[in-house]
This record gives structure tokens, C-alpha cells and sequence, in this order.
């Protein structure tokens, strides 16, 4: 993943990830394994946030995101774009399921 900032950047509440296509289970230090059928179409995907926007507005203030760059989520519903070679997903915050420590 080179330097995204310079070609696109995510407006609001949106939040852009690089999706994992290494396809193998993986376990997280506190023990949750991540099956391999979170990488297929049947519901969420695993990938890593490379881009955030600034975040939502709520009665006029502005609430920052909860995910930042570099953390890997579970996501569904994104739009698939493609910025030179690489391809990544758009989705707005709410569509990230969680964050994997």
C-alpha cells in the first residue's frame, strides 16, 4: 500500500480498507479465531483501514472516528474502487463490525 493520502481521501464518516486476500485463519493474541470464510462473499471481510475520513457530525459537533489507519476490521457492504493497481473498499464506519486486536 503506497501513499493513498495523495490520490483519494474519505469524506466524513467513511473509511477506506485495503481488503486481506491471504486467506488463512488466523487467531488473535486474546484467543478469537477468525475463520476462513470471513474472506468469502457470505457476509463480513477482513481487511486493513488505510484511510479515514474526519468524521460525522452530531448537533453540530463533529465526532471523531473510532477506527484509525493501520487497524485490521471485520467490514461488510463496501464499494470497491481502484486507485491505480491496488483495489479498496469504501464504507462508512458503522459498516465496520469490529476491530481485531
Amino acid at each position: 500500500m503506497k501513499d493513498l493520502s495523495k490520490k483519494i481521501k474519505p469524506l466524513h464518516d467513511r473509511v477506506i480498507i485495503a481488503e486481506d486476500t491471504e486467506s488463512k485463519e488466523k487467531k488473535t493474541s486474546s484467543g478469537i479465531i477468525i475463520p476462513v470464510t470471513v474472506n468469502e462473499d457470505k457476509g463480513s471481510k477482513r481487511g486493513v483501514v488505510v484511510a479515514v475520513g474526519a468524521g460525522r457530525y452530531e448537533d453540530g459537533k463533529l465526532i471523531p472516528l473510532s477506527v484509525k489507519v493501520g487497524d485490521t476490521v471485520l467490514f461488510q457492504w463496501g464499494d470497491k474502487v481502484k486507485v491505480g493497481e491496488e483495489e479498496y473498499y469504501i464504507v462508512r464506519e458503522s459498516e465496520v463490525l469490529a476491530i481485531i486486536k
